[in-house]
C-alpha cells in the first residue's frame, strides 16, 4: 500500500493545518484508504488494529461533511465506553479547531445532564456518545436525529460484545434512511455482518492486511510462569528492563485489586480502573496516568477501552485473555501511531495452547522468553545505580562533606571502606524497589496506609479470597447462623445469645490475638433455635501471602517444564446446570435480586458478569430487568460460575444473591 500525504487527499486548508499541528504528515494505511471513499458519501466498514488511526480516519471526513452554519447534530458516533468517547471527543476538537463554528460534544453516562443539556441546546454538530446515553437523551426528547448524515459506529465489536446491540439497532432505525453509515473496528465478526447488512448500503470494506492485525512495532513475548510465581517474575522484568510507565491487565476486578495492593506494598506506584469505580475516580486516575503521576495502571479489559496514552512503554497480560481479539485490543495500548513498545505475556499450564491460537489469529510469532535470574536483576540495579552516581560526580551538584569524611578517616577508616558503606546505605534507603515510598491513592478513597490493617489481617476479615498463591478450597460462607433471631414473645423473653462459632485456632496461626472463650448461657424455657435445612461446613482459610515476599530462582525455574509440554488434562466434567424452560438448552435463565428500584440497567449486569468472572460479554444473552429483580440468560457451559462469582459480589452498589431460575 502506498503512503500518501494528507494534502493528496483533497482535505479543506483548515483541516490540513490542524493536522500539520498535531505533527502528522504521512496518513496512515487505513486513513489513506477511507478519507477518500467517505468523502465521497459511500457507505464504509473499515477493518483495522487498535492505533492504527482509526480516529482520524472518520473524524476527517465527518468535519468536512459538517455544515457550520446549520446548528443541529448532523454526525452521530457511537463509541462502547465513556473513556472512548472521551478520546474521540479530543481528537476531532483538534481536527476541528480552525473550523470556525463546528462544535463536538461528548455524552456519556456519570457525566452532568445540565452540561449535555446545555450543549446540545447550543447546537453540537457532532454529538460522541456512548448508546446508553444516547438513548436516554432520544427519550426525553433532547437529542433528534432529524438531520443526521452520517452514524459512525467506532469498535462496534466491543459494543456488540457488551450487549448494546439492540440500543445499536434503535438508533439506526431512528436515523433518516438516507444518511450515511460507517463501521469501524479490529475484528468483524457474524454478528457486526449481520448489521451491516441490515443497515449499510453498498457498503466499501476497506481494511489493513491481515499481517498487520496487530501493531508491527510492538516487540511481543511471553513467560511461562507458575501463578505463584507471577509477581516475583512481574517485579523481575520491571526492574531489568527499567519499566517506567505501564498498563497491567487482568481479567477480574479482584485480581486488579490484589495486584495493585502489592505493587505499593514493594514500592511501585500504582493505581487501579475497573467497573466498580465511579466516573469521577476513573477520571482522576486517567489524568494522573497521563501526566505520568503513575508507573503502572492496572485495569480489565473492559475499563481500559479507549486508553489513548502517549509513551506507555509495555502492556503487561497478567491474565491471558479469553479471546484472541482482546489480545490485539491490549497490546494496541503500546506502540501507538508508529511508536515501539512491548507486549509481555504470562501464561501457566494449558494456556500455552492458547498462545498458539493467538499467533494463528494475529499471524505473528511470538516469542518466549527467559526469566531472568535474581543476579541479573541485582546486576541490573547495581548499573543503574553506578550510572546515577556517575553522573552526579560528573556534574558536580553535589554539597561537599570534606569535614564528616576526615573525621572518619583520622579514626583510621579506609576511604574505599567508608564509600562502600556510604554506597550500601543508599541502596538500602533508594537503590532497590522494596524502598520507594508508597504513594497514596487519593483517587479510590481509601484510608493511609498505616491505617489500613495488614494483608493478613484484611485477608482474614473478608473470609477465603481466590488468589494464585493459595490453594483452591471451598469459597462459600459458613450459612449456620450466628445469632438466635427467632425470639420469644417480649413477655418471657430473656437476653441472651448463642456462643460465636469460631475455627480452630490452628485454622489462622496467623492471628495473633487469642479465641474469646464462649460465656454457657440458658435459653428460656420451651425454647427451640431455628436450625438450616442445609449446613455447610466452615470454609478453611488459607493464609495469605506475603506483601514483598520473594523466590528463588529454581523456585520459579522448577514450577516451568520447559522445552516440552505436556498435553492438557481433560477437566473433570461438572454436573449440568438446571436449564430453565423459557431458554435455549445452550443458555441457563438466572434470577438475580435487583432491579429498576436499585438504579439497575442491563449493561450494568452484563459489565458485571465480565469484570467478576473475566469471560467475555457474548456470554449474556438477553437481559429483563423487572421492579425488584432481574432474569438474565446465560452461556449454561458457564452458569455455575457466574453463580459463584456473583453471590459474593455487588452491582450498582448493592449485594446481589443469584440463582438458577
Amino acid at each position: 500500500m502506498t503512503a500518501k500525504l494528507f494534502s493528496e487527499l483533497g482535505l479543506s486548508p483548515e483541516v490540513l493545518k490542524a493536522v500539520e499541528k498535531m505533527g502528522f504528515e504521512k496518513a496512515a494505511p487505513i486513513q489513506a484508504e477511507a478519507i477518500p471513499v467517505l468523502m465521497s458519501g459511500r457507505d464504509v466498514v473499515g477493518q483495522s488494529q487498535t492505533g492504527s488511526g482509526k480516529t482520524a480516519a472518520f473524524a476527517i471526513p465527518a468535519i468536512e461533511k459538517t455544515d457550520p452554519n446549520l446548528r443541529a447534530v448532523q454526525v452521530l458516533i457511537l463509541c462502547p465506553t465513556r473513556e472512548l468517547a472521551v478520546q474521540v471527543s479530543e481528537e476531532v476538537h483538534k481536527l476541528s479547531i480552525f473550523k470556525r463554528g463546528i462544535n463536538a460534544l461528548p455524552i456519556y453516562g456519570g457525566q452532568s445532564y445540565e452540561r449535555q443539556f446545555f450543549g446540545l441546546k447550543q447546537g453540537a454538530q457532532i454529538v460522541i456518545g456512548t448508546p446508553g446515553r444516547v438513548m436516554d437523551h432520544m427519550r426525553r426528547g433532547t437529542l433528534r436525529l432529524d438531520t443526521i448524515k452520517m452514524v459512525i459506529l467506532d469498535e462496534a465489536d466491543v459494543m456488540l460484545n457488551m450487549g448494546f446491540r439492540e440500543d445499536i439497532e434503535t438508533i439506526l432505525k431512528d436515523a433518516p434512511k438516507e444518511r450515511q453509515t460507517v463501521f469501524f473496528s479490529a475484528t468483524i465478526p457474524r454478528p457486526i455482518r449481520e448489521l451491516i447488512e441490515k443497515y449499510s448500503r453498498d457498503p466499501q470494506n476497506v481494511r489493513v492486511e491481515q499481517k498487520a492485525m496487530t501493531v508491527p512495532t510492538v516487540e511481543q513475548v511471553y513467560y511461562e510462569v507458575d501463578r505463584r510465581y507471577k509477581i516475583e517474575l512481574l517485579t523481575r522484568l520491571i526492574d531489568i528492563h527499567d519499566l517506567k510507565l505501564g498498563i497491567i491487565f487482568c481479567n477480574t476486578k479482584r485480581m486488579v485489586d490484589d495486584l495493585v495492593d502489592h505493587l505499593e506494598a514493594q514500592g511501585y506506584m500504582a493505581d487501579r480502573l475497573h467497573g466498580d469505580m465511579t466516573q469521577a475516580q476513573r477520571d482522576r486516575v486517567m489524568n494522573k496516568f497521563r501526566k505520568s503521576g503513575l508507573e503502572f495502571l492496572v485495569a480489565t479489559d473492559i475499563a481500559a477501552r479507549g486508553i489513548d496514552v502517549d509513551n506507555v512503554q509495555v502492556v503487561f497480560n497478567y491474565d491471558l485473555p479469553y479471546d484472541a481479539e482482546d489480545y490485539v485490543h491490549r497490546i494496541g495500548r503500546t506502540g501507538r501511531v508508529g511508536r515501539s513498545g512491548r507486549a509481555i505475556t504470562f501464561v501457566s499450564g494449558r494456556e500455552v495452547f492458547q498462545i498458539r491460537n493467538i499467533e494463528r489469529f494475529t499471524n505473528v510469532r511470538i516469542q518466549r522468553g527467559k526469566i531472568p535470574t535474581a543476579d541479573e536483576v541485582h546486576e541490573v540495579r547495581a548499573n543503574v545505580f553506578l550510572e546515577k552516581l556517575r553522573a552526579l560526580l560528573t556534574s558536580g551538584e553535589y554539597q561537599k562533606q570534606d569535614r564528616l569524611i576526615e573525621r572518619l578517616l583520622e579514626e583510621g577508616f579506609a576511604s574505599t571502606d567508608i564509600a562502600s558503606a556510604l554506597i550500601h546505605l543508599l541502596q538500602n534507603g533508594e537503590g532497590t524497589a522494596a524502598a520507594k515510598p508508597a504513594p497514596k491513592t487519593e483517587e479510590y478513597e481509601r484510608p493511609p496506609r498505616e491505617e489500613r490493617p495488614s494483608f493478613r489481617d484484611r485477608s482474614a476479615d473478608r473470609g477465603p479470597q481466590r488468589d494464585d498463591r493459595r490453594p483452591s478450597f471451598d469459597s462459600r460462607r459458613d450459612e449456620r447462623p450466628r445469632r438466635f433471631e427467632d425470639r420469644p414473645p417480649r413477655d418471657d423473653r430473656s437476653s441472651f445469645r448463642e456462643p460465636v462459632r469460631r475455627a480452630p485456632e490452628k485454622a489462622a496461626p496467623w492471628r495473633a490475638e487469642p479465641a474469646r472463650v464462649p460465656k454457657t448461657v440458658i435459653p428460656p424455657p420451651g425454647y427451640k433455635p431455628e436450625v438450616p435445612k442445609k449446613a455447610i461446613a466452615p470454609a478453611v482459610i488459607a493464609p495469605p501471602p506475603e506483601a514483598a515476599k520473594t523466590f528463588s530462582d529454581e523456585e520459579i525455574l522448577a514450577s516451568v517444564k520447559s522445552p516440552g509440554v505436556t498435553p492438557p488434562v481433560a477437566a473433570k466434567p461438572v454436573g449440568k446446570p438446571k436449564v430453565s424452560r423459557r431458554t435455549p438448552d445452550t443458555q441457563t435463565r438466572l434470577w438475580i435480586g435487583v432491579g429498576e428500584e436499585h438504579g439497575v440497567t442491563p449493561i450494568d449486569v452484563v459489565n458485571s458478569i465480565a469484570g467478576e468472572t473475566g469471560l467475555p460479554g457474548k456470554v449474556v444473552g438477553k437481559v429483563d430487568v423487572r421492579e425488584r429483580h432481574l432474569f438474565v440468560d446465560v452461556a449454561a457451559e458457564h452458569a455455575n460460575s457466574i453463580i459463584a462469582k456473583l453471590n459474593r459480589a455487588q452491582i450498582k452498589g448493592h449485594k446481589v444473591k443469584v440463582k438458577v431460575a
